[in-house]
């Protein structure tokens, strides 16, 4: 069953799809899903597709268009499952503290912070696309836009911000033009219906953002679950 999990085929009219792109992927949706619904299994359900993620595009055997590895896609799998870690240490510290049981209230990242969100998108895509570019990966400037969105947008999750659901939005705009290019097809569907689904759960998100201003709420930074000593 490992084995076929990590190496498998799936017959499709005359091609075939690799199984851990296939299941990697819906690991990752069920991550989106329980995100929007602001629940901790996000976290250790996405860090299992990332682990899946990694297998295929760290090899560009499992491509029928290309075949360099997708460094970009690969590293952007090791970030996420490093901030996949981090978020599920920060929902975890906050979950119950909100009302209805949830781990985050959402809230629009203050001035200081999109300033320094733009600072870091900046310098991330500068030094991702020289680093992609000598690694030799298949289009080092859409998959150093890939890799830098992603990081933030998986840090502005954790954070509890509203804006990463946009950040999500703008990633997924490149990602699926670039990944059926490198014949990546199962990924670039995924990525076309969670650019759809990154609209609703910003709509959703912004509407509990407004719905929870009438009670003050504590950046997550701040907020310590009951009983824990600071």
């Amino acid at each position: 069953m490992l084995e076929w999990l990590l190496t498998g085929e799936i017959a499709v009219g005359g091609g075939y799809l690799s199984v851990p792109e296939v299941v990697g992927n819906i690991f990752g949706l069920g991550s989106a899903l329980l995100g929007m619904r602001r629940l901790v299994w996000a976290w250790p359900v996405g860090l299992l597709g990332n682990i899946l993620l990694f297998t295929v595009f760290v090899s560009g055997s499992l491509s029928n268009a290309v075949a360099e590895p997708l460094w970009g896609q690969a590293g952007r799998q090791v970030v996420f499952a490093a901030m996949s870690l981090y978020g599920w240490w920060c929902w975890r510290r906050t979950r119950g503290v909100d009302p209805g049981g949830v781990a985050v209230v959402p809230r629009w990242a203050g001035r200081t912070e999109r300033l320094q969100l733009l600072l870091a998108a900046v310098v991330g895509y500068a030094v991702a696309y020289v680093a992609l570019r000598e690694l030799g990966s298949w289009g080092p400037a859409t998959e150093a836009w890939i890799l830098t969105g992603s990081l933030l947008a998986t840090w502005g999750m954790a954070r509890g911000w509203v804006e990463f659901w946009l950040l999500w939005v703008a990633v997924d705009v490149v990602g699926v033009t670039s990944l059926i290019r490198a014949g990546y097809y199962p990924t670039a569907g995924m990525y076309l219906f969670y650019g759809a689904f990154c609209v609703a759960g910003f709509i959703s998100w912004w509407r509990i953002e407004r719905s929870s201003r009438t009670t003050p709420v504590a950046p997550l930074a701040d907020r310590v679950p009951e009983g824990v000593i600071t």
